[in-house]
């Protein structure tokens, strides 16, 4: 019993340091990209933070809906470090996949919208799922 609550403890810290790295990456200034025309022909290209509503304004909501949703996340997370509850859990998992679609929602402009802050922001939530999805089957 005793060790199980250790392994959980472990995961759910590890869940913890995945949201602050995720979240640290949504505050830089180079997730969210627009381009925006020029007279001679090339397109300028401009990073935002992830909360900027910037590319909120231009149409690009997944970046700003995903930053929202890790916030909401993160709270969750510090409750979920003490209190076990299988029901946090599996929201903590539904609000993952939700931020991980929405994350990814800018390759449906085109890849040249997505890079590689992008990458690892969608990355860090797909491995938060995957450890969600473990903890929910496994303990309690």
């Amino acid at each position: 019993m005793f060790i199980m609550g250790y392994v959980m403890k472990k995961f759910k810290i590890v869940n913890l340091i995945l949201l602050l790295v995720t979240l640290i990456l949504e505050i830089l200034p180079y997730g969210a990209v627009l381009y925006f025309g020029n007279p001679n022909g090339d397109d300028w290209r401009y990073t935002y933070s992830y909360f900027s509503m910037m590319p909120f304004g231009y149409a690009n909501f997944g970046p700003f809906i995903t930053a929202l949703i890790t916030c909401v996340m993160l709270i969750l997370v510090v409750i979920a470090l003490f209190k076990d509850s299988k029901k946090l859990n599996k929201t903590i998992f539904v609000l993952g996949c939700m931020a991980t679609v929405a994350s990814l929602s800018p390759l449906l402009y085109g890849f040249r919208y997505f890079n590689i802050v992008s990458l690892a922001i969608s990355v860090l939530l797909i491995a938060l799922a995957i450890i969600n999805i473990y903890v929910i089957k496994n303990f309690r």
